[in-house]
């Protein structure tokens, strides 16, 4: 059977085709949203730029203009945030989402499962973007792959919850600040929970692949000890130069990028020197590590503000004398490191590592940031730009640029003077989608 001289088959297909354009044409051509900032942070030039209006088509920024050259179109949504600050949405770049607020329990990540775990991190994703960060990368996870399952749900809209680059398990020697300790010897833990072992370059490589294969976007290598894993000694390096450089290497070869927890000064520098792509905490960093971080262009992202939240809550909710004593050697010399850091011209992306203190609250960092050596621009640009281009996602996030997903917040009044008012986000878009609005 023919339809004007072409086979039913052919012209079924066509017709289907024409349908779904028909359909996806006037959607798109219908999502025009405007908004009307009363101040502009330009977070690429570092300006308060001021009474600007930002077209949003679909899911993308199509212009910036100021009011006198914009005639909006009818029909338009208008979005009036003049009395607001508006920004692009902001990025952590040390978050853990799956994960509940730290636990003093050695076998706590054995008390739920994945499933559980997954519902968790939907809980802890939605708070996350309603607090205004829109982008996090999530660097790891003891149920290893649920980050990224999360991070799926969210891509097709099962979940709300911000974009996520995930590391889908810890690489870490066995006992070491990535693995589960303080369990009795007998205790066979299940093999979710031993992914990223790896004691040697050869073992190595091979989780890199493996957990890349699984759909991780970046490597997570665990450098040092660390504060809150029992036993372990946040100075002392737990992988060599030559171990770090094999996860890099073969990471590299999937055109991924490896980050590594480092606390003590010289295993920020046998990464650094390995070619990792940022240092995660730095508590112990000294003068010869920064200059090495200078030369090699790597990100500092460093936790400065939770080590105050251990120290107020911790011995109160029962944690180990550890944990307590670890923070109080590590939490100065830290900010001391950060702020030399700064002034040495290092690079610095946020991240806050939230799971220690409550998901939601990611935003309790910014004013740390500028009391230890940032602008409050700078303090913005680190969450927001420097972070993207950490993630190697600046060509779609960390700014309001047209051809960007519209990822944009606003915060009431002039927010750079008390950068606490970033505790309580009005407006958070992403992608085109208003997730929150002022009185709402």
């Amino acid at each position: 059977m023919r339809i004007r001289g072409l086979p039913l088959f052919i012209a079924s297909n066509l017709i289907r085709l024409f349908a779904v354009l028909v359909l996806f044409v006037p959607a798109a051509a219908q999502e025009l949203i405007v908004i009307r900032a009363g101040q502009f942070i330009d977070v690429e030039r570092g300006d308060v730029l001021h009474d600007k209006v930002i077209y949003v088509r679909g899911d993308k920024i199509e212009k910036i203009v100021s009011p006198r050259a914009s005639e909006i179109p009818a029909g338009a949504r208008v979005i009036d945030l003049s009395k607001y600050m508006v920004l692009p949405g902001l990025i952590d770049c040390h978050t853990h989402l799956i994960d509940l607020p730290q636990s003093s329990g050695p076998g706590a990540p054995l008390e739920q499962s994945p499933a559980q775990m997954a519902f968790n991190g939907a809980r802890n994703a939605k708070k996350t973007l309603l607090a205004g960060f829109t982008t996090v990368r999530d660097v790891g996870t003891y149920r290893a792959f649920v980050d990224i399952a999360l991070r799926e749900a969210i891509n097709d809209g099962t979940v709300l919850g911000p974009r996520m680059s995930v590391a889908g398990a810890y690489i870490t020697v066995s006992s070491g600040g990535g693995d589960i300790t303080g369990l009795s010897p007998d205790i066979t833990l299940p093999p979710d929970l031993r992914a990223g072992i790896a004691n040697s370059a050869s073992e190595i490589r091979q989780r890199v692949r493996e957990i890349l294969h699984r759909g991780a976007d970046f490597i997570k290598i665990i450098a040092t000890g660390a504060v809150l894993t029992r036993g372990t000694k946040p100075g002392v390096s737990e992988y060599t130069e030559e171990e770090i450089r094999a996860a890099v290497e073969e990471a590299a070869k999937y055109g991924a990028r490896v980050t590594a927890h480092a606390h003590g000064a010289e295993g920020i520098k046998n990464a650094v020197r390995a070619g990792v792509q940022s240092i995660e905490h730095g508590s112990l960093i000294d003068d010869e590590g920064i200059r090495l971080m200078k030369e090699h262009g790597t990100f500092l992202v460093a936790d400065i503000y939770n080590g105050d939240y251990i120290a107020e809550n911790y011995k109160r909710l029962g944690y180990p004398d550890e944990f307590i004593r670890k923070n109080e050697e590590t939490t100065e010399a830290q900010r001391n490191g950060f702020r030399k850091a700064v002034t040495a011209g290092v690079k610095i992306a946020y991240g806050t590592d939230a799971a220690v203190y409550p998901h939601g609250e990611n935003a309790r960092q910014l004013p740390y940031m500028v009391k230890y050596g940032l602008t409050p621009v700078g303090a913005i640009q680190a969450a927001t730009i420097n972070a993207a281009r950490n993630i190697g996602w600046e060509d779609r996030v960390g700014s309001i640029t047209p051809g960007k997903f519209a990822d944009i917040i606003a915060v009431e009044g002039d927010a750079l003077s008390d950068l606490t008012r970033f505790m309580n986000v009005a407006f958070v878009m992403k992608g085109g989608q208003i997730i929150k609005s002022p009185g709402k």
